[in-house]
């Protein structure tokens, strides 16, 4: 089965959940920085969420980038990783409104996880779909990183609820680890292709 509707379909979605951060932002009544001060949780809350998208998408695109084809349980993987992020306008505009309180600060820890969560579940989906991919194989690995941002999020949860200020700071720290595409993927593929083109030249 083709991926190109499964991309196309991804690409969609996560455009729409950006769109819906944005809608959340409102528009504030006044001339001055001064009427900005009620809405810097908001925007606090906006920036993070939207970097945590950007990290997927980008992430989301390396993934595929590797991938020759899915069947109809990768299509189940991806729609679970795309709930979980579709709820993220939701409990940043809930953390945002109510302001760095403990309930809504753990509530977006555990939607930052099980989109974690989803995303782990996708790769190995993939793994298992096609057991002779060694190019996706050799990039992810152990998925060290990924394991770590799990139980940082775990981490972020539990502190949240203690402090919430503390919890936001780990999610904070995960984006930051993040921020810079997970290059693994497009690594190992720009490896391969050099050895490809290598091993044609040497043939000639």
């Amino acid at each position: 089965m083709g991926k190109a509707r499964l991309e196309a379909f991804s690409d969609g979605v996560i455009a729409i959940v950006i769109t819906i951060l944005v809608l959340e932002l409102e528009v504030p009544h006044g001339a001055t920085l001064a009427v900005l001060e009620p809405m810097l949780p908001v925007l606090l809350g906006h920036t993070l969420s939207f970097v945590y998208v950007g990290i997927y998408w980008n992430n989301h695109h390396h993934l595929f980038q590797a991938v020759r084809g899915v069947d109809g349980r990768i299509l189940w993987l991806n729609l679970h990783l795309l709930f979980w992020l579709s709820l993220l306008p939701f409990v940043t505009a809930w953390m945002g409104h109510a302001g760095v309180e403990t309930v809504p600060v753990a509530a977006y820890g555990a939607v930052l996880f099980m989109c974690a969560v989803g995303y782990a579940m996708l790769e190995h989906g993939l793994l298992r779909l096609d057991r002779a991919n060694a190019t996706l194989a050799r990039a992810i690995g152990a998925d060290r990183k990924g394991w770590l941002s799990l139980a940082a999020y775990a981490c972020g949860i539990a502190l949240g609820l203690v402090h919430a200020w503390l919890g936001l700071a780990i999610y904070v720290g995960v984006a930051i680890a993040w921020f810079i595409p997970d290059r693994r993927i497009e690594g190992r593929l720009a490896l391969e292709e050099g050895d490809a083109g290598e091993e044609a030249q040497a043939s000639r």
